[in-house]
């Protein structure tokens, strides 16, 4: 195994048995930043997402807000297929907006003038849903869209974790199938090795969701929810400085 994907597939996959998202939102600048191109760094990242999700789906499957769950499926999965189609050699270099963004999301907390800003534009959800599939297919950050909106939704800590476990297992299956469809041709076939890399996130997840996730409190879970919220924002910002 490679030791730069080894040393990405653990930081991310505890984000992502905490948060819900991580391995994809994180894992995919990194790979990037250590030369890996976009597909192939789909290729290693999907399946360990998936694995972490799925674990997370059958232990809080219950608690996922179906509601959402068809929205996702509705209005963000063809944006999500047709965007991914579009992208071949070019990268679309958006960080810096979500960045920002993601930074307002959390700043939320603290500022009643940015939550009463931030609460008109998710009135438009809609269109905020469509947005999502739309920055994930092109960029495959569309994940810190969505939990920033799971978090503006003020859920159950378990509720969060799972809602977005489930709509990230979606985007990820609809991507991975989206190209074994229609780019297989260009996608080489991984190392037998790689497909360690989902064992791996799967045992960080057991071992995250035992000892620290189960401690965390509902209202310091929000609170940290909101602190992932602004590094993910600054992470992208500073990823996409590094690539301009």
């Amino acid at each position: 195994m490679a030791i730069d994907i080894l040393l990405t597939v653990v930081v991310t996959s505890i984000v992502q048995s905490i948060f819900g998202a991580g391995v994809l939102l994180f894992g995919t600048p990194l790979l990037l930043l250590f030369g890996y191109a976009f597909v192939d760094a789909l290729v290693v990242l999907l399946p360990i997402s998936i694995a972490i999700n799925l674990l997370q789906v059958a232990k809080h499957h219950a608690q996922i807000d179906f509601a959402f769950y068809r929205r996702v499926l509705l209005l963000t999965l063809p944006p999500i297929v047709v965007c991914l189609l579009l992208i071949t050699q070019a990268r679309v270099n958006i960080g810096l907006l979500i960045g920002a963004f993601l930074i307002l999301i959390a700043l939320k907390e603290l500022s009643p003038a940015v939550a009463r800003g931030i609460d008109r534009l998710m009135a438009y959800e809609t269109t905020y849903f469509i947005l999502i599939g739309v920055v994930h297919g092109l960029s495959n950050l569309g994940g810190s869209l969505l939990t920033a909106l799971i978090h503006h939704r003020h859920y159950e800590k378990d509720a969060a974790r799972v809602t977005v476990a489930a709509s990230y297992t979606t985007f990820a299956f609809v991507q991975l199938l989206t190209l074994w469809l229609f780019r297989r041709q260009s996608i080489e076939v991984p190392p037998p090795d790689h497909a360690l890399y989902p064992v791996v996130g799967a045992l960080i997840f057991l071992l995250t969701d035992a000892i620290l996730y189960a401690r965390i409190e509902q209202d310091r879970y929000r609170g940290i929810f909101a602190g992932f919220l602004a590094l993910s924002g600054l992470l992208l910002i500073v990823r996409s400085l590094l690539l301009v």
